[in-house]
């Protein structure tokens, strides 16, 4: 898909939601509205999984820690599929989750993995 038909398609939908009451406008803030967020994702201070490091240490370290929250069967969805980004051991966690347990076992799981030296915890509770 081309860019120009891909943002087609973005605009369609947005349209769409906006015409059938999802979305109403200027409704910035709300669970559905995401131009904040991704506004924020962006710049240059906020990690994306684009940032993930190369080196050996940095991928094996996001690899043990997703291979840990994926083998939990006790977490949600959104929290199976967090953003892990590591660079140089300090590891950030980014995306939703349900609640504030998993939150906390989240970042329990990225403490206790061998070659950690930070856990940034930008984990956000999903809205209900």
């Amino acid at each position: 898909m081309s860019k120009r038909s891909s943002q087609l398609t973005v605009a369609l939908a947005a349209g769409l939601m906006l015409a059938t009451g999802l979305v109403e406008a200027g409704t910035t803030g709300s669970p559905v509205e995401n131009t904040e967020r991704n506004v924020r994702d962006k710049g240059d201070k906020t990690l994306t999984p684009e940032d993930q490091l190369q080196n050996e240490a940095d991928v094996k370290i996001t690899a043990d820690i997703r291979k840990a929250i994926t083998d939990d069967e006790s977490l949600s969805t959104n929290a199976h599929n967090v953003k892990v980004i590591t660079r140089n051991g300090m590891v950030t966690l980014r995306g939703p989750v349900n609640s504030v347990e998993e939150k906390t076992k989240l970042q329990a799981i990225a403490q206790k993995t061998p070659g950690v030296s930070m856990v940034h915890n930008e984990l956000e509770i999903k809205a209900p």
